[in-house]
């Protein structure tokens, strides 16, 4: 359809830029707008400028490997660092790896305990001889405004209707059974632990992503009063012993576990989606690292 102001506005634009002796084309008016060369700072910076109140100190989201100065050729959003996500980022040309969890096997990803081991070894040079860089975000996507780690795990579980941007969702009434039937189905869990009668109601579930302590979850269990609670994990003689005592002393409360790594995976799909979104014209892949432990 014809529209005369706009092309005459386009008309004057282009007119304004000729007499300066300057020659544009049309869609370089639009891609001179949007930024194409970003590197790992840049991207860092970027996602922390959006977390209320940060930056802020100590935190683990730093560096593992590479450097911010370096110009991103393309991005890979995962829950681990495997050496199987490292060669799908070399395959792809992607020298950034943005993970949720540690690198080298401890919260605090300290190395020196492990300068002598061959298997910590081999994945640090695997990183520096192709240039990846790999930034844990852990503390800043699950700070902000809606944390980014339960946001894409309620997408993957597609409880949207249901989420009201905090750990609580009441759902049309189901069964302890269902729920873990539909679990493992969205998430591609072969097998879910859980205490609990397969039987029982449940419509008010408390979705604790990860692992943020026996003591956390048991005070959240206290305060909101759930018949349910999904968490990533628990040690055993911690909640899963409170929700065996309540369950022995006639209440009905239903606890699933469903593991560390599938139960945030998809806060790494949100920050592919994040990504796409911020850092236009970066080829981002979300490669789900899977779980370390199987079962049989």
């Amino acid at each position: 359809m014809y529209k005369p102001y706009s092309n005459r506005r386009n008309f004057l634009k282009t007119s304004v830029l000729l007499g300066t002796g300057i020659f544009l084309n049309p869609l370089d008016l639009f891609s001179a707008s949007v930024k194409t060369a970003y590197t790992v700072g840049d991207i860092m910076d970027l996602f922390i400028s959006k977390v209320p109140n940060a930056p802020f100190s100590p935190t683990v989201d730093t560096l593992k490997s590479g450097n911010r100065d370096q110009r991103v050729t393309g991005i890979i959003t995962t829950m681990f660092a495997t050496l199987t996500v490292i060669r799908k980022a070399i395959e792809l040309n992607a020298n950034f790896i943005i993970v949720h969890e540690p690198t080298f096997y401890n919260h605090l990803d300290e190395t020196d305990w492990l300068k002598n081991d061959p298997v910590y070894q081999f994945k640090a040079d695997l990183l520096n001889q192709h240039g990846i860089a790999v930034w844990r975000n852990h503390d800043y996507v699950h700070r902000l405004q809606v944390d980014g780690v339960q946001k894409g795990v309620v997408d993957e579980l597609g409880w949207n209707a249901y989420y009201k941007q905090n750990a609580v969702l009441n759902l049309p009434e189901t069964t302890l059974g269902n729920l873990i039937s539909h679990i493992k189905e969205k998430m591609g869990v072969p097998a879910l632990r859980y205490v609990g009668d397969l039987s029982q109601s449940a419509s008010k579930i408390l979705l604790l992503p990860g692992a943020i302590g026996g003591r956390r979850q048991i005070e959240l269990l206290m305060k909101e009063k759930p018949d349910v609670l999904i968490c990533g994990e628990s040690p055993e003689w911690e909640t899963p012993e409170y929700v065996r005592n309540a369950n022995e002393m006639g209440e009905e409360l239903g606890l699933i576990v469903i593991g560390h790594s599938a139960s945030e995976e998809g806060g790494s799909e949100f920050m592919k989606n994040w990504l796409e979104e911020h850092v236009p014209g970066v080829p981002v892949t979300h490669f789900p690292s899977g779980n370390s432990l199987q079962v049989k």
